[in-house]
């Protein structure tokens, strides 16, 4: 714990003991969709526009109005600009020099809220998820909101990043038991509207009396093994395994994931890309009052080549006809149809929505690693970010925070992922951050940062 607290260096930040309670907004959201852009997406090219810097930072782009008195957006995004009156944009976000440039540490301290430690420095993308990590901002709730009556609290899709073994840190529930973890809904690009739980699918032949002997076994072992020097870890797996019973018993399971009753020109509306199905989803989930729900974006392989990277948000070449030509038509549509649809349905005001990723890209064109200049790449930048937040009482079409002439520095005021994940906290009602540690001690799950108060109202 003590090791996790550590930094790199930075500013100075708020902090709050465990027994001190947090803010909470007057009507809290019923739920959060957290959409996060796998790879690092570049805010300088999409919400953070620089168009008076010279050209080798402003890049190809042109800005343009939006229904949002104060956002500005790329001219690649005109579908969301419509939408512009309904979001607010956080400009500035930084990692304060805590991180490393890495995604792993990017992912772990957006998702967290609390900075890297050492062995993130030491280890880079090779650093595994532990189970002392902090944990996930959604297991936090999870933890904290009343369960869901039949559905899982925490829900992730269309996948869990990246591929084994390097899975990104700060996506689970870490210290605080696997019992708090996402329940995962795998999504593919060949059928994006089927949604697998491995966790609670049958197999061929599978009844439920069979099904009934079955959790009668694996009682039988769990009680044999609590004999066993891991019983903590054995009960929470136990937990797991309720948790799967308890939602393949449950009639309300299957009509809730089941995407392929929604109509064709809504599906259309959204994209039938996995991505797109993928917010079609999350949006099924917020009216079955799923609490916390997380997509992330699912990389496809087949642009590797073509941006220097694994498909995502990662322009480390190419960034311009990659941005234009595939990634920013396709969120364009989705998100956009996502907030659309959720004010359509009463839903956005009780509902909050976030887009962010685990870092910026380079101000200044060029990633030496994809042949400088010439590669029209931008590399990693984690000293500053933008982050879209929508929805929960968030006043649409502001602007908060800033950055400097080239989108390199916060302007005036810094704002840390720790202040975007208790602005989540806010929203969701989450006043108590205490927990308690396997010796019975209470500790803090986020002492640091201070919540966007003036972004609601």
């Amino acid at each position: 714990m003590g090791l996790a607290s550590l930094g790199f260096g930075g500013a100075a930040r708020a902090t709050t003991g465990y027994g001190t309670p947090q803010p909470v907004l007057g009507k809290p959201a019923r739920s959060t969709v957290l959409f996060f852009l796998c790879g690092g997406a570049s805010h300088i090219d999409m919400w953070d526009m620089k168009p008076e810097a010279p050209l080798e930072y402003r890049g190809e782009f042109k800005p343009m109005r939006t229904t949002g008195d104060d956002i500005v957006l790329c001219e690649h995004l005109p579908l969301l600009s419509k939408q512009a009156h309904r979001f607010a944009m956080v400009h500035g976000v930084t990692d304060g020099g805590r991180a490393t440039g890495d995604h792993h540490a990017g992912y772990y301290y957006n998702l967290t809220g609390h900075a890297p430690d050492l062995t993130f420095k030491q280890q880079g993308n090779d650093r595994r998820p532990q189970p002392d990590d902090w944990p996930y901002m959604g297991s936090v709730v999870a933890m904290k909101r009343p369960p869901h009556e039949s559905l899982p609290s925490l829900i992730t899709l269309p996948h869990k990043p990246s591929k084994p073994p390097f899975t990104r840190p700060g996506q689970f529930a870490g210290r605080i038991g696997m019992e708090h973890d996402p329940f995962f809904l795998n999504g593919r690009f060949e059928e994006p509207l089927k949604f697998a739980a491995p966790t609670i699918s049958m197999a061929g032949g599978m009844s439920a009396a069979r099904m009934a002997d079955r959790r009668a076994l694996l009682g039988a072992l769990n009680d044999a093994r609590r004999e066993l020097d891991h019983e903590m870890a054995v009960q929470n797996y136990g937990k797991q395994q309720e948790r799967a019973f308890d939602l393949l018993s449950s009639s309300s399971t299957a009509d809730a994931f089941d995407i392929e009753s929604e109509p064709l020109k809504l599906r259309e509306r959204y994209g039938q890309d996995i991505n797109g199905m993928s917010l079609l989803m999350a949006r099924r989930m917020v009216e079955a009052g799923v609490p916390f729900i997380t997509v992330f974006w699912k990389e496809d392989e087949s642009l590797a080549k073509k941006c220097k990277s694994a498909g995502g948000w990662d322009t480390h070449g190419n960034n311009f006809n990659c941005l234009r030509e595939n990634l920013l038509p396709q969120f364009d549509r989705c998100l956009s149809a996502f907030l659309e649809d959720l004010a359509a349905r009463g839903l956005l005001d009780e509902t909050l929505v976030m887009v962010t990723s685990e870092m910026g890209r380079m101000p200044k064109v060029g990633d030496r690693r994809s042949g400088g200049a010439s590669g029209a790449g931008r590399d990693h930048w984690t000293a500053c970010m933008s982050v879209l937040m929508a929805g929960a009482g968030i006043r649409g079409g502001r602007v908060i925070g800033g950055t400097d002439a080239r989108a390199e520095y916060p302007k005036d005021r810094p704002i840390y992922p720790e202040d975007i994940t208790k602005t989540v906290y806010y929203a969701m009602g989450v006043s108590d951050l205490e927990a308690h540690d396997r010796l019975g001690r209470a500790y803090n799950l986020l002492e640091d940062g201070r919540a966007l108060t003036e972004m609601f109202g």
